[in-house]
């Protein structure tokens, strides 16, 4: 759960600086939150936190 918390995070972030910085709308932000929203509780939503978890758990085995 702590990495469900940690990427609504680090994206909120990427969303508010986009907005602030790099003239994203505000009504766009809000449509890409609403996407994210239908897709969680779409048919996807599965597939979508499969792929996520196997990126995260690549990212994580990586030794610098």
């Amino acid at each position: 759960m702590a990495l469900s918390i940690s990427a609504v995070v680090l994206l909120a972030i990427i969303v508010i600086l986009l907005v602030r910085k790099s003239g994203l709308k505000a009504g766009h932000a809000v449509i890409c939150v609403l996407l994210g929203f239908y897709l969680a509780s779409s048919s996807m939503a599965p597939t979508i936190n499969d792929l996520t978890s196997n990126v995260a758990g690549m990212i994580g085995e990586l030794k610098f």
